[in-house]
Protein backbone atom coordinates (compact mmCIF):
# COMPACT_ATOMS: atom_id res chain seq x y z
CA UNK A 1 0.00 0.00 0.00
CA UNK A 2 1.42 3.38 -0.95
CA UNK A 3 2.18 5.86 1.80
CA UNK A 4 0.85 9.35 1.34
CA UNK A 5 0.30 12.35 3.63
CA UNK A 6 -3.25 13.12 4.75
CA UNK A 7 -5.14 15.20 7.30
CA UNK A 8 -7.15 13.54 10.09
CA UNK A 9 -9.47 15.22 12.59
CA UNK A 10 -9.49 13.59 16.02
CA UNK A 11 -11.23 14.51 19.25
CA UNK A 12 -9.63 13.84 22.65
CA UNK A 13 -9.80 15.01 26.24
CA UNK A 14 -6.90 16.00 28.45
CA UNK A 15 -6.39 17.78 31.73
CA UNK A 16 -4.06 20.76 31.48
CA UNK A 17 -2.74 22.51 34.55
CA UNK A 18 -2.87 26.22 33.78
CA UNK A 19 -0.37 28.53 35.51
CA UNK A 20 -3.23 29.90 37.60
CA UNK A 21 -4.23 26.42 38.78
CA UNK A 22 -0.62 25.63 39.65
CA UNK A 23 -0.41 28.87 41.60
CA UNK A 24 -3.59 28.08 43.58
CA UNK A 25 -2.30 24.60 44.45
CA UNK A 26 1.05 26.02 45.50
CA UNK A 27 -0.58 28.62 47.76
CA UNK A 28 -2.65 25.94 49.47
CA UNK A 29 0.41 24.05 50.70
CA UNK A 30 2.41 27.07 51.90
CA UNK A 31 2.79 27.91 55.58
CA UNK A 32 1.96 31.36 56.91
CA UNK A 33 5.62 32.43 56.78
CA UNK A 34 5.95 31.20 53.20
CA UNK A 35 2.71 32.96 52.25
CA UNK A 36 4.10 36.27 53.50
CA UNK A 37 7.27 35.78 51.46
CA UNK A 38 5.27 34.79 48.38
CA UNK A 39 2.98 37.83 48.66
CA UNK A 40 5.95 40.16 49.15
CA UNK A 41 7.55 38.79 45.99
CA UNK A 42 4.28 39.17 44.07
CA UNK A 43 3.96 42.80 45.20
CA UNK A 44 7.48 43.53 44.02
CA UNK A 45 6.74 42.08 40.59
CA UNK A 46 3.30 43.66 40.14
CA UNK A 47 3.15 47.45 40.76
CA UNK A 48 -0.67 47.36 40.74
CA UNK A 49 -0.69 45.07 43.77
CA UNK A 50 -0.25 46.47 47.27
CA UNK A 51 -0.39 45.21 50.83
CA UNK A 52 -3.29 46.80 52.67
CA UNK A 53 -3.37 48.07 56.22
CA UNK A 54 -4.44 45.77 59.02
CA UNK A 55 -7.12 48.34 59.84
CA UNK A 56 -10.34 47.34 58.13
CA UNK A 57 -11.53 50.93 57.98
CA UNK A 58 -10.14 53.14 55.22
CA UNK A 59 -10.55 56.76 54.29
CA UNK A 60 -13.47 57.45 52.02
CA UNK A 61 -11.19 59.14 49.54
CA UNK A 62 -8.78 56.26 49.22
CA UNK A 63 -7.53 55.53 45.73
CA UNK A 64 -7.18 51.81 46.48
CA UNK A 65 -9.68 49.07 46.16
CA UNK A 66 -10.28 46.85 49.11
CA UNK A 67 -9.76 43.12 48.75
CA UNK A 68 -11.48 42.76 45.43
CA UNK A 69 -14.01 40.23 44.29
CA UNK A 70 -12.38 39.47 40.98
CA UNK A 71 -14.93 38.67 38.27
CA UNK A 72 -14.71 35.29 36.64
CA UNK A 73 -13.70 36.88 33.34
CA UNK A 74 -11.20 39.34 34.83
CA UNK A 75 -8.47 38.03 32.60
CA UNK A 76 -10.50 38.91 29.52
CA UNK A 77 -11.57 42.43 30.59
CA UNK A 78 -9.83 45.35 28.99
CA UNK A 79 -8.04 47.98 31.03
CA UNK A 80 -10.49 50.69 29.97
CA UNK A 81 -13.45 48.61 31.20
CA UNK A 82 -11.85 48.07 34.59
CA UNK A 83 -10.46 51.56 35.04
CA UNK A 84 -13.64 53.33 34.02
CA UNK A 85 -15.89 51.19 36.21
CA UNK A 86 -17.59 53.29 38.90
CA UNK A 87 -18.91 50.24 40.71
CA UNK A 88 -15.53 49.32 42.13
CA UNK A 89 -16.16 51.05 45.42
CA UNK A 90 -19.24 48.96 46.00
CA UNK A 91 -17.70 45.60 45.23
CA UNK A 92 -17.96 42.98 47.94
CA UNK A 93 -14.74 42.14 49.71
CA UNK A 94 -13.21 38.92 48.50
CA UNK A 95 -11.61 38.25 51.88
CA UNK A 96 -13.82 36.40 54.34
CA UNK A 97 -16.24 38.77 56.08
CA UNK A 98 -14.88 39.13 59.59
CA UNK A 99 -18.21 40.47 60.79
CA UNK A 100 -20.17 37.45 59.62
CA UNK A 101 -21.37 34.67 61.87
CA UNK A 102 -18.38 32.53 60.96
CA UNK A 103 -16.12 34.89 62.86
CA UNK A 104 -16.60 37.06 65.85
CA UNK A 105 -14.88 40.00 67.44
CA UNK A 106 -12.75 39.85 70.56
CA UNK A 107 -11.36 36.54 69.40
CA UNK A 108 -7.92 35.04 69.87
CA UNK A 109 -6.57 36.67 66.72
CA UNK A 110 -8.13 40.01 67.60
CA UNK A 111 -6.42 39.73 70.96
CA UNK A 112 -3.11 39.21 69.25
CA UNK A 113 -3.58 42.31 67.11
CA UNK A 114 -4.67 44.38 70.11
CA UNK A 115 -1.65 43.21 72.08
CA UNK A 116 0.66 44.12 69.23
CA UNK A 117 -0.87 47.57 68.81
CA UNK A 118 -0.91 48.33 72.51
CA UNK A 119 2.67 47.18 72.95
CA UNK A 120 3.83 49.42 70.13
CA UNK A 121 2.27 52.38 71.93
CA UNK A 122 2.95 51.31 75.47
CA UNK A 123 6.74 51.60 75.55
CA UNK A 124 8.74 49.61 78.03
CA UNK A 125 5.70 48.39 79.97
CA UNK A 126 4.53 46.44 76.94
CA UNK A 127 7.68 44.34 77.04
CA UNK A 128 6.24 42.54 80.06
CA UNK A 129 3.88 40.72 77.74
CA UNK A 130 6.82 38.86 76.25
CA UNK A 131 6.99 36.63 79.29
CA UNK A 132 3.45 35.44 78.78
CA UNK A 133 3.31 35.44 74.99
CA UNK A 134 4.82 32.00 74.54
CA UNK A 135 4.57 30.54 71.07
CA UNK A 136 1.05 31.68 70.49
CA UNK A 137 1.96 34.41 68.08
CA UNK A 138 5.50 33.63 67.12
CA UNK A 139 5.93 37.25 66.00
CA UNK A 140 8.07 39.65 67.95
CA UNK A 141 7.61 42.52 65.51
CA UNK A 142 4.51 43.76 67.30
CA UNK A 143 6.25 44.44 70.60
CA UNK A 144 7.47 47.92 69.79
CA UNK A 145 11.12 48.89 69.59
CA UNK A 146 12.30 46.73 72.46
CA UNK A 147 15.51 44.69 72.23
CA UNK A 148 15.58 41.70 69.92
CA UNK A 149 16.58 38.88 72.28
CA UNK A 150 17.40 36.58 69.38
CA UNK A 151 20.40 38.78 68.64
CA UNK A 152 21.91 37.89 72.01
CA UNK A 153 21.97 34.19 71.15
CA UNK A 154 25.33 32.81 70.08
CA UNK A 155 25.60 31.83 66.45
CA UNK A 156 25.29 28.11 65.88
CA UNK A 157 28.50 26.28 65.04
CA UNK A 158 28.66 22.78 63.65
CA UNK A 159 30.69 20.03 65.27
CA UNK A 160 33.06 19.87 62.32
CA UNK A 161 33.71 23.62 62.40
CA UNK A 162 34.31 23.40 66.14
CA UNK A 163 36.89 20.63 65.62
CA UNK A 164 38.62 22.39 62.72
CA UNK A 165 39.05 25.55 64.78
CA UNK A 166 40.89 23.49 67.39
CA UNK A 167 42.95 21.71 64.73
CA UNK A 168 43.99 24.98 63.14
CA UNK A 169 45.24 26.34 66.45
CA UNK A 170 47.63 23.45 67.21
CA UNK A 171 48.42 21.69 63.92
CA UNK A 172 49.94 22.43 60.54
CA UNK A 173 51.19 20.64 57.46
CA UNK A 174 50.64 16.90 57.06
CA UNK A 175 49.12 16.35 60.51
CA UNK A 176 46.57 19.08 59.91
CA UNK A 177 45.54 17.54 56.60
CA UNK A 178 45.14 14.06 58.12
CA UNK A 179 43.04 15.37 61.02
CA UNK A 180 40.97 17.33 58.51
CA UNK A 181 40.22 14.11 56.63
CA UNK A 182 39.14 12.46 59.88
CA UNK A 183 36.91 15.40 60.78
CA UNK A 184 35.16 15.06 57.40
CA UNK A 185 34.07 11.56 58.50
CA UNK A 186 32.82 12.56 61.97
CA UNK A 187 29.10 11.88 62.40
CA UNK A 188 26.73 14.27 64.13
CA UNK A 189 26.85 12.06 67.22
CA UNK A 190 30.61 12.56 67.44
CA UNK A 191 31.67 9.07 66.35
CA UNK A 192 34.11 8.35 63.54
CA UNK A 193 31.96 7.18 60.64
CA UNK A 194 34.58 5.34 58.61
CA UNK A 195 37.01 2.46 58.94
CA UNK A 196 40.43 3.85 59.87
CA UNK A 197 42.37 1.24 57.90
CA UNK A 198 40.29 1.82 54.76
CA UNK A 199 40.82 5.58 55.07
CA UNK A 200 44.58 5.07 55.44
CA UNK A 201 44.66 2.96 52.27
CA UNK A 202 42.58 5.51 50.40
CA UNK A 203 44.88 8.37 51.41
CA UNK A 204 48.02 6.31 50.86
CA UNK A 205 49.49 6.91 54.33
CA UNK A 206 50.80 4.44 56.91
CA UNK A 207 48.32 3.18 59.47
CA UNK A 208 50.52 4.44 62.29
CA UNK A 209 50.13 8.01 61.02
CA UNK A 210 46.33 7.69 60.86
CA UNK A 211 46.25 6.32 64.41
CA UNK A 212 48.38 9.25 65.59
CA UNK A 213 46.05 11.69 63.83
CA UNK A 214 43.03 10.02 65.43
CA UNK A 215 44.67 10.26 68.85
CA UNK A 216 45.09 13.99 68.32
CA UNK A 217 41.46 14.32 67.24
CA UNK A 218 40.29 12.41 70.30
CA UNK A 219 42.07 14.94 72.52
CA UNK A 220 39.82 17.73 71.23
CA UNK A 221 36.68 19.07 72.84
CA UNK A 222 34.08 17.59 73.36
CA UNK A 223 35.63 14.68 75.19
CA UNK A 224 34.78 11.40 73.49
CA UNK A 225 34.72 12.77 69.95
CA UNK A 226 36.33 10.56 67.33
CA UNK A 227 35.47 7.33 69.13
CA UNK A 228 34.79 4.29 66.98
CA UNK A 229 32.27 2.68 69.33
CA UNK A 230 30.46 3.32 72.59
CA UNK A 231 33.10 1.64 74.75
CA UNK A 232 35.89 3.81 73.34
CA UNK A 233 33.73 6.94 73.76
CA UNK A 234 33.08 6.17 77.44
CA UNK A 235 36.73 5.21 77.99
CA UNK A 236 37.92 8.57 76.63
CA UNK A 237 35.64 10.41 79.03
CA UNK A 238 36.71 8.24 81.95
CA UNK A 239 40.37 8.98 81.16
CA UNK A 240 39.64 12.70 80.99
CA UNK A 241 38.00 12.47 84.44
CA UNK A 242 41.00 10.46 85.74
CA UNK A 243 38.70 7.55 86.62
CA UNK A 244 40.00 4.99 84.14
CA UNK A 245 41.31 2.50 86.66
CA UNK A 246 41.47 -1.28 86.01
CA UNK A 247 38.04 -1.88 87.53
CA UNK A 248 36.41 0.84 85.40
CA UNK A 249 38.25 -0.45 82.31
CA UNK A 250 36.82 -3.93 82.80
CA UNK A 251 33.35 -2.47 83.37
CA UNK A 252 33.58 -0.48 80.12
CA UNK A 253 34.80 -3.56 78.27
CA UNK A 254 31.66 -5.41 79.38
CA UNK A 255 28.93 -2.92 78.61
CA UNK A 256 26.83 -5.77 77.23
CA UNK A 257 26.63 -7.19 80.76
CA UNK A 258 25.58 -3.77 82.06
CA UNK A 259 22.79 -3.71 79.49
CA UNK A 260 21.64 -7.20 80.47
CA UNK A 261 21.83 -6.44 84.20
CA UNK A 262 24.50 -9.08 84.96
CA UNK A 263 25.61 -7.35 88.14
CA UNK A 264 26.86 -10.48 89.92
CA UNK A 265 29.11 -11.34 86.99
CA UNK A 266 30.33 -7.74 86.79
CA UNK A 267 31.31 -7.79 90.46
CA UNK A 268 33.45 -10.85 89.83
CA UNK A 269 35.06 -9.42 86.69
CA UNK A 270 35.76 -6.02 88.22
CA UNK A 271 36.63 -7.49 91.65
CA UNK A 272 34.48 -4.98 93.52
CA UNK A 273 31.69 -5.21 96.07
CA UNK A 274 28.11 -4.02 95.76
CA UNK A 275 28.83 -0.47 96.92
CA UNK A 276 31.78 0.03 94.54
CA UNK A 277 29.83 -1.38 91.60
CA UNK A 278 26.93 0.94 92.40
CA UNK A 279 29.27 3.96 92.43
CA UNK A 280 30.85 2.88 89.15
CA UNK A 281 27.46 2.46 87.48
CA UNK A 282 26.33 5.88 88.67
CA UNK A 283 29.51 7.39 87.26
CA UNK A 284 29.04 5.47 84.02
CA UNK A 285 25.58 6.96 83.62
CA UNK A 286 27.09 10.45 83.93
CA UNK A 287 29.11 10.10 80.72
CA UNK A 288 27.73 11.33 77.40
CA UNK A 289 27.18 8.51 74.87
CA UNK A 290 26.80 11.06 72.04
CA UNK A 291 29.27 13.89 72.69
CA UNK A 292 28.63 15.58 69.34
CA UNK A 293 24.87 15.85 69.68
CA UNK A 294 25.09 19.29 71.30
CA UNK A 295 26.42 20.87 68.12
CA UNK A 296 24.60 21.78 64.95
CA UNK A 297 21.17 21.69 66.58
CA UNK A 298 18.37 23.36 64.72
CA UNK A 299 17.52 26.83 65.88
CA UNK A 300 14.37 26.88 67.98
CA UNK A 301 11.66 28.55 65.94
CA UNK A 302 8.49 30.04 67.26
CA UNK A 303 5.45 28.56 65.53
CA UNK A 304 2.68 30.91 64.53
CA UNK A 305 -0.81 29.40 64.70
CA UNK A 306 -2.77 29.55 61.46
CA UNK A 307 -6.14 28.75 63.04
CA UNK A 308 -7.69 29.59 66.39
CA UNK A 309 -10.30 27.30 67.92
CA UNK A 310 -12.42 28.72 70.72
CA UNK A 311 -15.63 27.46 72.39
CA UNK A 312 -18.79 29.22 71.23
CA UNK A 313 -22.05 28.14 72.78
CA UNK A 314 -22.41 24.39 72.42
CA UNK A 315 -19.99 24.29 69.50
CA UNK A 316 -16.71 25.77 68.32
CA UNK A 317 -15.59 28.89 66.53
CA UNK A 318 -12.94 28.26 63.86
CA UNK A 319 -11.06 31.40 62.94
CA UNK A 320 -8.08 32.09 60.73
CA UNK A 321 -5.28 34.09 62.28
CA UNK A 322 -5.86 37.49 60.69
CA UNK A 323 -2.35 38.57 61.67
CA UNK A 324 -1.01 36.02 59.16
CA UNK A 325 -3.27 37.01 56.28
CA UNK A 326 -1.83 39.71 53.99
CA UNK A 327 -4.57 42.08 52.84
CA UNK A 328 -4.11 42.62 49.12
CA UNK A 329 -5.25 45.79 47.36
CA UNK A 330 -5.24 46.88 43.72
CA UNK A 331 -3.98 50.44 43.21
CA UNK A 332 -6.59 51.72 40.75
CA UNK A 333 -5.22 55.24 40.84
CA UNK A 334 -1.89 54.02 39.50
CA UNK A 335 -3.65 51.76 36.99
CA UNK A 336 -5.79 54.70 35.77
CA UNK A 337 -2.69 56.83 35.30
CA UNK A 338 -1.00 54.14 33.24
CA UNK A 339 -4.14 53.43 31.22
CA UNK A 340 -4.85 57.03 30.31
CA UNK A 341 -5.79 57.92 26.76
CA UNK A 342 -2.17 58.48 25.79
CA UNK A 343 -1.12 54.92 26.64
CA UNK A 344 0.07 52.79 23.75
CA UNK A 345 -1.10 49.27 22.97
CA UNK A 346 1.91 47.66 24.60
CA UNK A 347 1.28 49.50 27.88
CA UNK A 348 -2.41 48.56 27.86
CA UNK A 349 -1.57 44.92 27.13
CA UNK A 350 0.84 44.87 30.06
CA UNK A 351 -1.78 46.59 32.23
CA UNK A 352 -4.37 43.95 31.32
CA UNK A 353 -1.96 41.20 32.33
CA UNK A 354 -0.99 42.90 35.59
CA UNK A 355 -4.64 43.46 36.55
CA UNK A 356 -5.56 39.88 35.70
CA UNK A 357 -2.64 38.57 37.78
CA UNK A 358 -3.64 40.75 40.74
CA UNK A 359 -7.27 39.66 40.59
CA UNK A 360 -6.32 36.01 40.28
CA UNK A 361 -3.93 36.14 43.25
CA UNK A 362 -6.59 37.75 45.42
CA UNK A 363 -9.11 35.14 44.31
CA UNK A 364 -6.62 32.30 44.98
CA UNK A 365 -5.90 33.66 48.46
CA UNK A 366 -9.62 33.78 49.21
CA UNK A 367 -10.07 30.19 48.01
CA UNK A 368 -7.13 29.09 50.13
CA UNK A 369 -8.68 30.60 53.25
CA UNK A 370 -12.10 29.08 52.59
CA UNK A 371 -10.58 25.64 51.95
CA UNK A 372 -8.59 25.79 55.19
CA UNK A 373 -11.70 26.79 57.16
CA UNK A 374 -13.75 24.01 55.56
CA UNK A 375 -11.11 21.37 56.24
CA UNK A 376 -10.39 22.43 59.83
CA UNK A 377 -14.12 22.60 60.61
CA UNK A 378 -14.47 18.96 59.57
CA UNK A 379 -11.41 17.95 61.63
CA UNK A 380 -12.89 19.67 64.67
CA UNK A 381 -16.19 17.89 64.06
CA UNK A 382 -14.46 14.51 63.84
CA UNK A 383 -12.20 15.13 66.86
CA UNK A 384 -14.74 16.88 69.10
CA UNK A 385 -13.94 14.47 71.94
CA UNK A 386 -10.27 15.42 71.91
CA UNK A 387 -10.95 19.15 72.16
CA UNK A 388 -13.42 18.62 75.00
CA UNK A 389 -11.79 15.83 77.02
CA UNK A 390 -8.17 15.36 75.92
CA UNK A 391 -5.92 12.98 74.02
CA UNK A 392 -7.56 9.85 75.40
CA UNK A 393 -10.57 10.69 73.22
CA UNK A 394 -8.61 11.26 70.02
CA UNK A 395 -10.25 9.16 67.32
CA UNK A 396 -8.57 7.48 64.34
CA UNK A 397 -8.88 9.71 61.30
CA UNK A 398 -7.60 9.57 57.73
CA UNK A 399 -7.24 12.16 54.98
CA UNK A 400 -9.74 10.21 52.90
CA UNK A 401 -12.44 10.47 55.58
CA UNK A 402 -12.14 14.25 55.68
CA UNK A 403 -11.92 14.50 51.89
CA UNK A 404 -15.12 12.49 51.41
CA UNK A 405 -16.96 14.47 54.09
CA UNK A 406 -16.28 17.85 52.48
CA UNK A 407 -16.27 16.61 48.87
CA UNK A 408 -12.65 17.37 48.07
CA UNK A 409 -9.72 15.36 46.81
CA UNK A 410 -7.45 13.60 49.29
CA UNK A 411 -4.38 15.39 47.93
CA UNK A 412 -6.05 18.74 48.63
CA UNK A 413 -6.57 17.80 52.28
CA UNK A 414 -2.94 16.72 52.48
CA UNK A 415 -1.80 20.14 51.23
CA UNK A 416 -4.14 22.00 53.58
CA UNK A 417 -2.85 20.14 56.65
CA UNK A 418 0.84 20.54 55.82
CA UNK A 419 2.84 23.08 57.85
CA UNK A 420 -0.24 24.58 59.47
CA UNK A 421 -0.98 24.81 63.19
CA UNK A 422 -4.13 25.03 65.25
CA UNK A 423 -4.23 26.80 68.60
CA UNK A 424 -6.81 25.73 71.18
CA UNK A 425 -7.10 25.58 74.95
CA UNK A 426 -5.14 22.31 74.97
CA UNK A 427 -2.15 23.80 73.22
CA UNK A 428 -0.70 24.24 69.75
CA UNK A 429 -1.00 21.30 67.35
CA UNK A 430 0.00 20.70 63.77
CA UNK A 431 -3.04 19.69 61.74
CA UNK A 432 -1.31 16.41 60.84
CA UNK A 433 -1.48 15.51 64.55
CA UNK A 434 -5.19 14.79 64.28
CA UNK A 435 -4.66 12.06 61.68
CA UNK A 436 -3.55 8.70 63.01
CA UNK A 437 -4.19 5.02 62.60
CA UNK A 438 -6.74 3.28 64.77
CA UNK A 439 -6.94 0.25 67.02
CA UNK A 440 -9.93 -1.72 68.25
CA UNK A 441 -11.95 -0.38 71.15
CA UNK A 442 -15.01 -1.45 73.07
CA UNK A 443 -17.30 1.15 71.50
CA UNK A 444 -16.71 -0.33 68.05
CA UNK A 445 -15.54 2.99 66.61
CA UNK A 446 -11.84 2.40 67.22
CA UNK A 447 -9.32 4.47 69.12
CA UNK A 448 -6.47 6.61 67.90
CA UNK A 449 -2.92 5.33 68.21
CA UNK A 450 -2.10 8.60 69.98
CA UNK A 451 -4.77 7.87 72.58
CA UNK A 452 -3.34 4.38 73.14
CA UNK A 453 0.18 5.76 73.53
CA UNK A 454 -1.06 8.32 76.02
CA UNK A 455 -2.76 5.60 78.06
CA UNK A 456 0.36 3.40 78.02
CA UNK A 457 2.51 6.33 79.12
CA UNK A 458 0.10 7.11 81.96
CA UNK A 459 0.07 3.50 83.18
CA UNK A 460 3.87 3.18 83.13
CA UNK A 461 4.30 6.60 84.71
CA UNK A 462 2.22 5.52 87.69
CA UNK A 463 3.51 1.96 88.09
CA UNK A 464 5.61 2.76 91.18
CA UNK A 465 7.76 -0.06 92.55
CA UNK A 466 5.62 -2.69 90.87
CA UNK A 467 6.91 -2.71 87.30
CA UNK A 468 4.23 -3.55 84.73
CA UNK A 469 5.02 -6.17 82.10
CA UNK A 470 3.60 -5.91 78.58
CA UNK A 471 1.13 -8.67 79.44
CA UNK A 472 -0.08 -6.69 82.44
CA UNK A 473 -0.35 -3.57 80.27
CA UNK A 474 -2.55 -5.51 77.84
CA UNK A 475 -4.95 -6.41 80.66
CA UNK A 476 -5.05 -2.85 82.03
CA UNK A 477 -5.61 -1.40 78.56
CA UNK A 478 -8.43 -3.86 77.96
CA UNK A 479 -10.11 -2.65 81.15
CA UNK A 480 -9.75 0.90 79.81
CA UNK A 481 -11.49 -0.11 76.58
CA UNK A 482 -8.52 -0.79 74.29
CA UNK A 483 -8.33 -4.26 72.79
CA UNK A 484 -4.67 -4.70 71.77
CA UNK A 485 -2.30 -7.59 71.26
CA UNK A 486 0.88 -7.81 73.31
CA UNK A 487 3.11 -7.12 70.30
CA UNK A 488 1.11 -3.97 69.56
CA UNK A 489 1.62 -2.71 73.10
CA UNK A 490 5.35 -3.44 72.80
CA UNK A 491 5.48 -1.58 69.47
CA UNK A 492 3.83 1.54 70.89
CA UNK A 493 5.97 1.40 74.03
CA UNK A 494 9.18 1.21 72.01
CA UNK A 495 7.99 3.99 69.69
CA UNK A 496 7.75 6.27 72.74
CA UNK A 497 11.29 5.34 73.82
CA UNK A 498 10.13 3.44 76.91
CA UNK A 499 12.15 0.36 77.82
CA UNK A 500 10.80 -3.07 78.61
CA UNK A 501 9.83 -4.09 82.13
CA UNK A 502 13.27 -5.70 82.57
CA UNK A 503 15.05 -2.53 81.47
CA UNK A 504 12.87 -0.31 83.66
CA UNK A 505 13.41 -2.57 86.66
CA UNK A 506 17.17 -2.52 86.11
CA UNK A 507 17.22 1.26 85.65
CA UNK A 508 15.29 1.72 88.89
CA UNK A 509 17.70 -0.59 90.69
CA UNK A 510 20.69 1.36 89.37
CA UNK A 511 19.07 4.64 90.34
CA UNK A 512 18.54 3.40 93.88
Amino acid sequence: MALSPRLDLRQSQSLVMTPQMQQAIKLLALSSVEIEAYISEAIEKNPLLEAGSDDLGRDAGSDHDGPLSAPADAASMGSDEILNSNAAAGENALDVDYNSETYHSDSASDGMMDAANSSAAGGADAMLSLSGGGAASGDSSGFGDGPDFDRFAAADISLRDHLMVQAGSVLSGRKYLLVQQLVEHIENSGYLGTDLLALAHRLGVPMVEMEAALEILQSFDPTGVGARDLAECIALQAKEADRYDPAMARLIDNLDLVARGGFDQLKRLCRVDDEDLRDMLIELRGYDPKPGSHFGEEEARAVTPDIFLTPQGQGWSVELNSANLPRLLVNRSYAATLGANGADKQTKAWLNEALADAHWLIKAMDQRQRTIIKTVSEIVKQQDGFFRHGVAHLRPLTLRQVAEAIDMHESTISRVTSNKYLSCKRGLFELKYFFSSGVASDDGEGASAQAVKSQIKTLIGGEGDKILSDDKLVLLLKKAGFDLARRTVAKYREAMGIGSSVQRRRARKMGG
